[in-house]
């Protein structure tokens, strides 16, 4: 097993909200406004999507959105996760809400 890496959560929380811009730069279909939180329930870690943007986009679509919010994280300085995720991004509905972002996966710690 891989050693865990500790980062701080402002740090992730940056990484997240420069991620979902890039990542909306290149899917004009998700104009989403820059999170100003990350959540840290069921098995991934993410931001939830508006159900007006859920509306209009296809499942395929908000995947390949996941997969470059993923990517644009894992881009971030001292933030290399690939391993944990392999790159893709992941998508988690409950209770009638989407919610986007990286598996929880077990080489991060989070740290204030």
């Amino acid at each position: 097993m891989a050693q865990a890496q500790s980062i701080s959560l402002s740090q992730f929380t940056h990484a997240v909200q420069a991620a979902v811009k890039s990542a909306a730069q290149k899917h004009p279909k998700f104009k989403l406004d820059t999170p100003q939180g990350v959540t840290f329930s069921y098995l991934i870690r993410g931001i939830p999507v508006p159900d007006t943007l859920l509306a209009n986009v296809t499942f395929g679509e908000t995947q390949a959105f996941a997969n470059e919010v993923a990517t644009q994280i894992n881009a971030q300085p001292g933030i290399a996760m690939e391993a944990s995720f392999g790159g893709k991004g992941a998508i988690y509905s409950a209770g009638g809400h989407i919610i986007i972002g990286i598996p929880a996966g077990d080489q991060l710690q989070l740290k204030q």
